[in-house]
């Protein structure tokens, strides 16, 4: 009797535990909210690709990650171009009104927010520009403290993004940005594969089903440094994580270290669908093939103010080509 009772006592626990994980894994995706920044692109080619980043964010959170779209704000220089999107526009009194909205998150749910666009340093302040007045860190640290949640990720994707920071670091913080310096003020590659690596599988390196903030910053830094040396010219560009609250942050933070611990365990949810790639092994391995080229594409359009013009010109005509080759051979094995 002893032991058949025994056994339900331990059945009865493993059912709770069971519950209580698949409860806190459903609820993972319901309790985040998000807001993503896009502020002004300047160069045509700088709007494409922002737009295309922020849109690919969205469309994850909304979709495979399943927030209720009150919980995912997008703001944009032009709202308009992106009607079905976006919820405002990217100005100081836009963003003021989408942390209100961020305001609804509890004390456990997560609040990401990520900053896609250009940044300025004068020799003492960094700037996220805007439309109108631009946003210092120091005009968004009030905003990050009336937040109750305690698992906020701001990432500063933009040039010159790193003396954030200096001013955002603290305890129930992630801060991320693209630059370590004001000073690397070339436009940044680091945002793309930051949003690549949280809407898709390429960044799940212990193969869980989801993306951490670490695992996302980790993928995201080692394909800059690729791109740059594809093309033979300066990292003008070294991104810092710091979730340690010391307003330091390191280039290279670990689940086990000081840097990165909070990182690796904070995440959107699970990836579900969120790779929207061909189940047959042939077809998505052209897919991901494909996906590198036009990354690659998109980040030598980044990085033409570093390189020789001709060079440039001569890289992009290259990588188009590619591109190009690779999208047929896709079509004509799908078609198959």
């Amino acid at each position: 009797m002893a032991t058949r009772r025994g056994r339900r006592s331990v059945l009865l626990v493993l059912a709770v535990v069971a519950c209580a994980l698949g409860c806190a894994s459903a609820a993972s995706a319901q309790n985040a909210h998000v807001a993503v920044i896009v502020g002004i692109p300047g160069d045509p080619e700088y709007r494409e690709l922002y737009g295309k980043w922020a849109g690919a964010l969205v469309d994850a959170a909304t979709g495979p990650f399943g927030l209720p779209r009150q919980q995912v704000q997008y703001l944009t220089d032009r709202p308009d171009d992106d009607s079905a999107r976006a919820t405002g526009r990217s100005t100081r009194e836009g963003v003021l009104e989408a942390f209100g909205k961020l305001s609804a998150a509890g004390v456990d749910d997560l609040v990401l927010v990520v900053l896609i666009g250009h940044g300025t340093f004068d020799g003492k302040v960094a700037k996220f520009n805007l439309p109108g007045p631009d946003m210092t860190a120091a005009d968004f640290d009030p905003l990050l403290d009336r937040l109750a949640s305690r698992r906020i990720v701001f990432v500063n994707t933009s040039s010159a993004s790193g003396p954030f920071i200096e001013v955002l670091g603290g305890p129930g913080r992630t801060i991320v940005t693209a630059t370590r310096t004001g000073r690397e003020q070339f436009a940044t590659i680091f945002g793309g594969y930051f949003v690549d690596a949280l809407t898709s599988d390429v960044a799940d390196a212990d193969k869980n089903g989801r993306v951490s903030v670490l695992e996302a910053f980790e993928y995201a830094r080692r394909e800059v440094e690729v791109a740059y040396k594809r093309q033979g010219i300066l990292l003008t560009e070294h991104a810092l994580l710091d979730d340690a609250g010391d307003r330091k942050g390191t280039g290279e933070p670990a689940a086990d270290t000081k840097q990165g611990r909070v990182a690796g365990l904070l995440t959107l949810g699970s990836l579900g669908g969120a790779a929207a790639v061909p189940e047959d092994p042939a077809l998505r391995a052209l897919h991901e093939e494909r996906r590198a080229l036009e990354r690659r594409v998109e980040s030598l359009r980044l990085m033409k103010d570093g390189m020789d013009p001709q060079r440039y010109a001569r890289d992009l005509e290259e990588a188009l080509t590619a591109l190009a080759l690779k999208s047929r051979q896709l079509r004509e094995a799908g078609a198959k």
